[in-house]
């Protein structure tokens, strides 16, 4: 059985009280009225069914209907909004028109039993279809609205049986229940849609006469119903849209008070639906003027404006448009940018330039880190290199940078859109540099690929080619790197004819050329070829006010590679990197904060001097140990120089696990001068692995 809750005590919601008593279709769980004398209450109160004077406290998910009869638009329209999803709600006007059937009705039969003609004036009073049939089944009452509806004329229906004038009809089974139907959806045969209620004619000697029915057309308001229903489906939808963005979004009304927020506004100002709805435009503002308010003010849209919001003062980029409908300012709304995800989005732009960029070289100007005198003086004179199509060599330690000095140099010049290939000298054998430089022909050596292979100089035609380690070139690959800078040809090995070339040559070395000029290991003449235009990087110790500027930019790729969030170095740590010398310069810088990071915990964010390995400039210390030998005589100065020299090597392969190729890098020797030390010192190679 269906529960019902009447809202009103008046006439109406007495009338519908008395009909559904009798009707026993549907329970009554309670009446309410503000007025607790109202004639519904006194009524509930002696059929005892509870009363009260708010309708909240009755309404809940099991109540089937609300019958509102109070006539008030407010209360119908907070009823509406409160109900649950499976209550229907009858508005007053319904609940009236029952109210006036059942006077109708007691009108009636009165009339019926009188055969008074004064019928006819009640029945055609109203907009309502009536139709009365006797215990028969014949029409003898039917109103012009009813013919309106129906589309037959009262002439030819008096007389009918109701079944032939509305085949729809259950006028005949409500005569053989004795049961009032209220509130029947009927379509009639010219696709009109009625609202019926019928209602059984019984005497007070509880003898059937006949039955009657009153019926409304609905068809309007089943349109408009339809209506609503497409726009809460538009509405559910549109605030869906705004939940599922992950901007935030808040609109205010008219006069600038919070109307929604979605989950994003919250996420990123900190602030709930409690503290924002309602509340003035202000209220989320921590730093700044409301943009909300000055779009009312002027009704324009405002654009692009920064400020902090929340508890958090989050900064953020604020977009504000008016709401306009028929001309008329309806509120505004706003879309919230958090700065910091687009900080952390343009970051990982300018990366991915980086990494997709179609040129071989990665790097620019910009990527060169520091703004020491040394370090600008070098960087001016590698843009001014860039500039020419001269030679130059890049002299510097073991990671000072050479190689990102020689990319920036090609994207610098005009040879930018074309290769930028790169080759380190002493990472290939002899023959191996040789044939990958110059390229070979057919039959050049065993295993030679048939048609022979291009070189990376031809590779590398109208752009440019990076030699590191310029210094470990053999005698013969020198010679023929000297024919390529003095002539611009090459000849492939095993080949006899030259093949013009146009390549811009970047060389780099971390040994003393002089030196090497002087003991014969390096040609003299390529020496001045490549040292046309010399330019010399400065070691890290020697320009150690960039460490802050280089960590910090340090700390930011090792977090985009390793998945953290360190934000930078306590200023313990800072005064620990700042009094190493180091020998490993930027490289070992990077090792050291990399290796920091890797075991830092995942709620810490700043590198501490803890997480830091131990740095300790050791050279002093080593001199110390050689100083004198185990019987504490004092050597003379070759002896002690070449034992610190074979202990400083000894230590270094120890360091490296045997590696001589990491060793001597270590070092700055090249691994031939390595092995030569080795076999000097006798030193014997322990792995640690």
């Amino acid at each position: 059985m269906q529960e019902v809750l009447i809202v009103g005590g008046g006439k109406g919601g007495t009338a519908i009280l008395k009909i559904l008593h009798e009707a026993s279709v549907m329970k009554v769980i309670a009446v309410v009225d503000l007025n607790e004398n109202a004639s519904g209450i006194v009524l509930a109160n002696e059929l005892g069914i509870p009363v009260g004077t708010d309708w909240r406290q009755f309404l809940n998910d099991t109540v089937d209907i609300v019958i509102e009869v109070t006539g008030e638009q407010k209360v119908f329209e907070d009823i509406r909004d409160m109900r649950g999803k499976n209550t229907v709600i009858i508005p007053g006007s319904v609940a009236f028109l029952i109210s006036k059937l059942l006077e109708d009705k007691e009108d009636l039969i009165h009339q019926l039993t009188s055969e008074s003609f004064k019928r006819d004036l009640i029945f055609n009073s109203t907009d309502d279809g009536m139709v009365g049939i006797d215990d028969q089944g014949n029409v003898m009452l039917y109103n012009k609205s009813a013919e309106r509806m129906i589309g037959k004329d009262q002439e030819d229906v008096i007389g009918m049986h109701i079944s032939d004038v509305i085949p729809e009809s259950k006028l005949t089974t409500t005569m053989e229940t004795r049961r009032t139907e209220t509130n029947q959806e009927v379509v009639l045969d010219n696709g009109l849609k009625i609202i019926s209620n019928r209602i059984p004619m019984i005497t007070d000697n509880d003898e059937i006469i006949g039955a009657f029915s009153v019926f409304k057309d609905i068809t309007e308001v089943v349109n408009l119903a339809e209506e609503i229903t497409n726009l809460k489906e538009i509405q559910t939808m549109l605030e869906a849209i705004i939940h599922s963005s992950d901007d935030a979004i808040s609109v205010v009304d008219e006069e600038g008070k919070g109307i929604l927020i979605n989950p994003a506004y919250t996420r990123i100002t900190g602030l709930t639906q409690e503290e924002v709805i309602g509340k003035p435009a202000t209220a989320d503002i921590s730093e700044g003027e409301s943009i909300h308010l000055k779009v009312l003010q002027t009704r324009r849209a405002i654009r692009g404006t920064r400020m902090r919001v929340g508890p958090k003062r989050k900064e953020v980029i604020v977009n504000v448009a008016p709401i306009i409908v028929n001309n008329k300012l309806k509120g505004s709304v706003g879309v919230i940018h958090d700065m910091s995800e687009i900080q952390s989005l343009t970051q990982e732009l300018d990366r991915a330039r980086r990494i997709i960029r179609t040129l071989e070289a990665k790097y620019m100007f910009e990527d060169i880190i520091g703004d020491s005198e040394e370090m600008m003086i070098a960087v001016e004179q590698a843009k001014l290199g860039a500039k020419t199509p001269a030679t130059v060599l890049l002299r510097g330690e073991s990671g000072t940078g050479k190689e990102l000095f020689a990319h920036a140099i090609h994207n610098a010049s005009d040879r930018k859109f074309n290769k930028f290939l790169r080759v380190n000298c002493a990472a290939l054998s002899e023959n191996l540099l040789e044939s990958e430089l110059f390229g070979y022909e057919e039959g050049a050596f065993s295993g030679a690929k048939r048609g022979g292979k291009r070189g990376l100089f031809e590779e590398a035609n109208n752009g440019s080619i990076f030699l590191d380690e310029i210094g470990e070139l053999s005698a013969n690959t020198q010679a023929k790197l000297l024919r390529v800078l003095q002539e611009s040809e090459i000849v492939r090995v095993g080949g006899t004819k030259s093949i013009q070339i146009n390549v811009r040559v970047i060389a780099a070395t971390n040994v003393n050329l002089e030196k090497g000029i002087a003991d014969g290991s390096f040609r003299e003449d390529l020496y001045y070829r490549l040292n046309r235009m010399p330019i010399q990087i400065p070691p890290l110790r020697h320009r150690k006010s960039d460490i802050p500027l280089i960590s910090e930019t340090l700390i930011t790729k090792i977090n985009q590679d390793y998945g953290r969030n360190v934000e930078g170095v306590t200023e313990e740590a800072m005064n620990k990197l700042m009094t190493y010398h180091w020998p490993g310069n930027v490289r070992e810088l990077e090792n050291v904060l990399g290796r920091a990071i890797i075991f830092m915990n995942y709620n810490e964010v700043k590198i501490a001097g803890k997480h830091l390995p131990q740095l300790e400039n050791t050279s002093k210390s080593h001199l110390k140990e050689v100083a004198t030998d185990p019987s504490g005589s004092i050597k003379d100065l070759a002896t002690q120089v070449e034992q610190y020299e074979r202990n400083i090597i000894q230590k270094v392969l120890e360091q490296n696990n045997g590696n001589k190729t990491a060793a001597a890098k270590a070092l700055n020797v090249s691994v031939r001068n390595l092995y030569y030390k080795i076999e000097k010192y006798n030193i014997e190679i322990i792995s640690m692995k």
